[in-house]
């Protein structure tokens, strides 16, 4: 029976029920979803040869983990974890202190409209730019070395922690801000009592997740030269040195995971 039937049998008004049109719409969205997956697939060019040669130092790098080599190069070794480490906690310091007042100033509820705009513009800025876009500018201002990587994590940092800051400040409870207000306190007074410690444990778990995040980057950073132990981690994938590459690997999950169980317990303690 055509649908022109159909219609003369149960009335002009009749309709497809909904759920034959959520259906049909379901099957077209797969269906586009997939064909937009085979075109895209078919536009990349593949060298199945390189490919092929690949697979052999792929497994020749997975192999090197069974064997690490921390001796042979522990001098680039130490020198590069120890630069990373310093970057990192260097960086994230400046980028905390820097983060809190900014995150202050970019809380709608607590700061003035022109001090707001600034500061929620900065904040926009710095998520804005990835870090190794950053590293890459400041590589060509500064040079080759660590300072570029410094002031690229704390950029990085000022970001992530101004936003999030802010976010929690315009979310706390307004009763206990409003009751220190109402007792005649300062402004300093009023974020001491009333704003810091309800966001407190909240940026104490923040910073340590993003000292993690920073010792992260900064491997990263130093392949384009910014400093770090990423910087020795390139030059042994350049000689093909994979055990020596595996050794900088471990230590660089060894205190990635160290970092992890300390955040755990600092944020155990402070809240």
């Amino acid at each position: 029976m055509s649908h022109t039937e159909l219609d003369d049998v149960l009335g002009k008004g009749w309709r497809k029920p909904p759920f034959v049109k959520n259906a049909m719409l379901r099957w077209a969205l797969i269906v586009g979803f997939v064909a937009y997956l085979i075109a895209a697939f078919l536009t990349i060019e593949v060298d199945w040869g390189r490919v092929y040669e690949g697979l052999d130092r792929g497994w020749a790098f997975v192999l090197a983990f069974t064997s690490p080599d921390f001796i042979s190069r522990w001098s680039d070794i130490w020198s590069g974890l120890l630069e990373s480490i310093v970057m990192t906690v260097a960086a994230s310091v400046v980028g905390i202190l820097i983060s809190i007042p900014i995150g202050l100033g970019a809380a709608r509820n607590i700061a003035p409209l022109p001090i707001y705009v600034i500061c929620r513009g900065i904040v926009a800025i710095s998520r804005a730019l990835q870090e190794i876009i950053v590293a890459i500018l400041l590589v060509a201002i500064f040079g080759f070395g660590p300072l570029a990587g410094f002031l690229t994590l704390s950029f990085a940092t000022i970001g992530f922690l101004s936003k999030l800051l802010a976010e929690d400040i315009e979310a706390m409870d307004k009763v206990q801000a409003e009751a220190i207000k109402a007792s005649g306190a300062r402004w300093m007074q009023w974020i001491n009592y009333g704003v810091q410690p309800q966001v407190m444990p909240r940026l104490v778990g923040l910073s340590m997740y993003r000292i993690d995040i920073n010792f992260r980057e900064s491997a990263i950073l130093g392949l384009v030269g910014a400093g770090g132990i990423g910087a020795t981690l390139n030059t042994a994938f350049d000689r093909y040195e994979y055990d020596t590459a595996a050794a900088i690997l471990i230590l660089i999950i060894g205190i990635v995971m160290a970092l992890e169980y300390l955040s755990g317990i600092i944020r155990a303690r402070v809240q």
